[in-house]
């Protein structure tokens, strides 16, 4: 299984930002790690160990950025205005420079996008900001709310990332087009999460899977489960 290491400077971070990027060829999956997660948590965590079969075989490439949640969502140093800011300029740096030089190794145009946890809201949220770009979103286990991060601050920014409120407005056609997978357990600390935003999806008849499994923890084991029959679905 073919993996390299990327360390380049991010024009909207202003900043280096380090990625490993699995397999030779494939589908793009753009994954985000967990809260605060390293370039390296899904592989350390085995979640890239089973998806093996899948980046052997060159259906799919997976790419794993860092996350800057200590920079923006979880930085208690900074005001929340700053917070969501910084979160906007991860979201520029995800579309532009890594999205749109991989996006076109698919005939569609477009990647996947993944995450567990609040890397399931990562990946719900830049879905949803960006339909043109993405053609499947898996979501394991996520949280989709971040008013606990914004300590009452309410803009633009923040309005346009919280996917509760802004997905009752949106009317891009390709969100009906895109496959949509929300994936929780009955034992989730989450799954409340998961039903709140499937409930919205079906409000606006947004086609989507809400998987729900049985007996399952919110942690590794489950979504080493999810991910390789996810990406099952994407049509190689």
């Amino acid at each position: 299984m073919k993996e390299e290491y990327f360390k380049s400077y991010s024009p909207n971070l202003k900043r280096e930002i380090e990625m490993l990027v699995f397999g030779h060829a494939g589908y793009p999956v753009i994954l985000f790690p967990t809260s605060m997660g390293s370039y390296h948590e899904n592989k350390d965590q085995g979640l890239i160990e089973s998806a093996r079969w899948f980046i052997e075989q060159g259906l799919i490439q997976i790419f794993c950025p860092e996350s800057i949640d200590k920079d923006s969502f979880y930085n208690k140093k900074i005001h929340p205005v700053h917070r969501i800011q910084n979160h906007t300029w991860f979201d520029k740096m995800i579309c532009h420079e890594i999205v749109e030089r991989v996006r076109n190794n698919t005939p569609s145009g477009k990647v996947a996008v993944a995450g567990c946890s609040f890397g399931g809201y990562h990946a719900l949220n830049f879905a949803f900001r960006h339909p043109g770009y993405v053609s499947h979103m898996f979501s394991m286990s996520g949280a989709f709310s971040i008013s606990s991060f914004m300590e009452e601050h309410w803009d633009d920014d923040v309005f346009y990332n919280s996917p509760e409120v802004y997905i009752q407005g949106l009317n891009d056609y390709e969100i009906w087009n895109m496959d949509i997978v929300l994936g929780t357990s009955n034992w989730d600390i989450c799954l409340d999460a998961n039903l709140k935003i499937s409930k919205i999806l079906d409000q606006r008849d947004i086609p989507h899977w809400l998987d729900i499994r049985q007996d399952k923890k919110h942690d590794w084991p489950v979504w080493k489960e999810m991910f390789p029959h996810y990406l099952s679905r994407i049509k190689f």
